[in-house]
């Protein structure tokens, strides 16, 4: 396999793990030691799946939840030892894989009024285990590739997590910059911040996004082949992944774009 493989036949398989993650994600989001920026609800990419931080549980002990795709299961993991999981490959609507987390959780001591609205999907659901893996595949390259670029960088850096709510894979760099606004009556400070990220569906691509754009320091600065600057929806930079599939020097091409992003942008984002 190369080290970007295409993803063509992907888009049914992730749509239905999309909806998972929104199942899984439920449980951090209720259960979960609150991080300011959020950090807590996300998942985190291991040798073994895509899991959540360690949830405390009522008794002592933790709790994670992982969704293998490996061995196509979605797995309730307790430090004691104890498990429960469920064949990610039986077809589960949203809405009843978020039933069976809800249970399963309930088991090891963890319940409460979580917000169902957001795994609610009763819509058969399409799961291929080759895709699955192949995607595992490309999203432990692109973490890894994620976090070459990111020991590179000075300041303040967040983990690579993938997001329940986007289900895509992103970390945020910081800059010193700082923006403040004005919500009810209140004076709330902002970090100014450039993220780089990967969202697999659709037509694939690469995203490094700094916040604010200043689009006159930036839209006119040119960007390696196959980049381009987007300011329909959001703004920010765009690598599209079909630049990258089964290239032998896929992963330079990529940090190449993460540190050409950066440079130009770092500047417009500190003081």
């Amino acid at each position: 396999m190369s080290f970007f493989t295409s993803l063509a036949k992907f888009e049914p398989t992730r749509q239905t793990l999309h909806l998972y993650s929104q199942a899984i994600g439920v449980v951090p989001r209720v259960h979960g030691i609150a991080h300011p920026k959020w950090w807590h609800i996300s998942l985190k990419l291991r040798p073994d799946g895509l899991v959540t931080d360690n949830l405390p549980l009522p008794d002592g002990g933790v709790l994670a939840l992982r969704l293998d795709l490996n061995q196509h299961r979605l797995v309730v993991a307790s430090s004691s030892g104890e498990s429960k999981s469920v064949s990610l490959t039986e077809g589960m609507t949203g809405s009843e894989m978020g039933e069976w987390v809800i249970t399963a959780v309930a088991h090891f001591g963890l319940k409460n009024n979580y917000p169902r609205e957001r795994f609610a999907n009763d819509e058969p659901r399409q799961y291929d285990p080759e895709q699955a893996e192949r995607f595992f595949g490309v999203l432990a390259n692109v973490a890894r590739t994620f976090e070459k670029h990111r020991a590179t960088l000075e300041g303040p850096v967040s983990p690579v997590q993938v997001w329940p709510h986007g289900f895509d894979i992103a970390f945020e760099w910081f800059g010193n910059r700082v923006e403040r606004s004005e919500e009810h009556g209140e004076v709330q400070e902002f970090p100014s911040q450039l993220n780089l990220g990967f969202y697999p569906g659709g037509d694939p691509y690469f995203y490094s996004n700094p916040w604010p754009f200043e689009a006159e320091e930036l839209l006119d600065k040119p960007l390696p082949a196959g980049a381009t600057w987007h300011t329909s929806g959001w703004q920010g930079a765009m690598l599209p992944y079909s630049e990258l599939v089964d290239r032998a020097d896929a992963e330079d091409k990529l940090l190449h774009f993460a540190q050409a992003v950066y440079e130009l942008a770092a500047p417009t984002l500190t003081v």
